[in-house]
This record gives structure tokens, C-alpha cells and sequence, in this order.
């Protein structure tokens, strides 16, 4: 069983990753914005992030960039809603995030992934 960070400031993406993951024997801790993100990876054993782009105070680009500095082994994966602009997702594979998604995303191409990073 690994452990999984979600980062979203949307209740509902958190409460149906969550949701999935745990269906697939994952333990789930959850975040609001990138600054409670970063404070629970500092203080849980943490396999893999799901990390939101766009959320307000510490968004999903700076904690992304926090996160690959400080821990060389962090696994971030990166979405955002941010129709049309690439570039969000483009600057997170920049700062270190492993995958890419945009929302809306396929839920079984999204736990591929996760599955995919944590056998890495």
C-alpha cells in the first residue's frame, strides 16, 4: 500500500481521487493548497503527489519546485483546468513533475499512472 498525496483545492477532485485510490488500496492524505501540501509531505513518509496547478496561495508550480529541490525522489504528478494553455502543464515537466494531466481526465488513464510511477 503506498501513500498518496492529493493537492487540489477543488473538493470534489479530491473526494473522487480519493475515493478511487483508496478503492485500489492506497492510503490518501489530502490538501487544499500547495503550503498544506508541502507541510504534510515534510511530515508523512509520502510515495507519490497528485498535484493541482492552479490553486490560490502556494500554487501547484511553486510547490512542485519546492518539492523536486528539497527531496530529489519526489513523484509528482501535475494537472490543471486550465482549458487550452499547455503551458501550465509544460512549466510543471519543467520544475519536475513526472506526468501531466488536464481536467476533466480519464480516472482509469489517471490510477495507469499512479501505478506506473509507484513500480518505478
Amino acid at each position: 500500500m503506498a501513500t498518496i498525496l492529493v493537492i487540489d483545492d477543488e473538493d470534489s477532485i479530491r473526494h473522487l481521487l480519493k475515493d478511487v485510490l483508496e478503492k485500489a488500496k492506497h492510503r490518501v492524505l489530502e490538501a487544499r493548497d500547495g503550503r498544506e501540501g508541502l507541510n504534510l509531505y515534510q511530515n508523512n513518509q509520502i510515495d507519490l503527489v497528485l498535484m493541482d496547478i492552479l490553486m490560490p496561495g502556494t500554487d501547484g508550480l511553486e510547490a512542485t519546485l519546492q518539492l523536486t529541490r528539497e527531496y530529489l525522489d519526489a513523484k509528482i504528478i501535475a494537472m490543471t483546468g486550465a482549458q487550452g494553455d499547455r503551458n501550465f502543464l509544460d512549466v510543471a515537466k519543467l520544475f519536475g513533475a513526472r506526468r501531466v494531466f488536464e481536467k476533466p481526465f480519464d480516472l482509469t488513464k489517471m490510477v495507469e499512472a499512479v501505478n506506473e510511477e509507484l513500480a518505478k
